[in-house]
């Protein structure tokens, strides 16, 4: 949990550079770019020990693979807090997405939603790091294509994004176990080969709106 409220400050950070603010797709980018950095030096600290190199190479990217229900046991109530407080706020969620001028407008405290969003964020994230690893662009393929046929309520884009979201890791981790049997690929693998196409596409939709 302190990885990741790092990572969220660091994000925002870097998001909130230059004009405009903290823009999706700026946090999206710096997001990346911080991703990038740390694997780097993950690398850089476990290549000089084989053997830990051997132990921690199959977890960097994430898997479903060797979970006890004692881990889940541990992670459960953190994530339980997280969305409880996700759902809590999605009408706010909302108000804010049209804009902070129009939620100021409309008498909202746009820092208090803000910070209370990025501590649900926090929980959820780190909750879901600690139980598989960072399986990566879950979080961004599932909010996108929900918002596709549920609209802009975040009040209907945050469950169904977790149960989307959800699918989509056990669908990817079903195909990653018997794409290559008798041996199986980590389904952080398999997330990132579909998940990178669809950021690049998003990537270019961002621009050209």
């Amino acid at each position: 949990m302190i990885g990741a409220t790092g990572a969220a400050v660091v994000v925002y950070g870097l998001g909130s550079m230059g004009r405009g603010g903290a823009t999706p797709l700026r946090l999206t980018l710096a997001g990346v770019i911080l991703t990038a950095f740390l694997g780097a030096f993950t690398t850089a600290l476990l290549i000089t020990d084989q053997d830990t190199l051997d132990q921690i190479r199959f977890w960097t990217v994430g898997s479903l693979a060797g979970r006890e229900w004692d881990l889940l046991v541990l992670t459960v109530p953190y994530m339980v807090i997280g969305m409880v407080g996700a759902l809590v706020m999605a009408r706010q969620i909302t108000t804010i997405s049209l804009g902070e001028d129009i939620a100021a407008g409309l008498g909202q405290n746009t820092l208090s939603v803000k910070l209370l969003s990025a501590g649900s964020t926090v929980l959820l994230a780190g909750g879901a790091v600690a139980l598989a690893g960072p399986i990566g662009f879950v979080g961004l393929v599932a909010p996108h294509v929900v918002r596709f046929f549920v609209g802009t309520d975040y009040r209907w884009i945050l469950p169904y994004s977790a149960l989307v979201g959800g699918l989509l890791v056990i669908g990817g981790d079903m195909v990653a176990r018997i794409i290559i049997r008798p041996q199986e690929l980590p389904v952080g693998v398999m997330m990132g080969l579909l998940g990178a196409p669809f950021f690049i596409y998003l990537a270019r939709w961002k621009v050209k709106s």
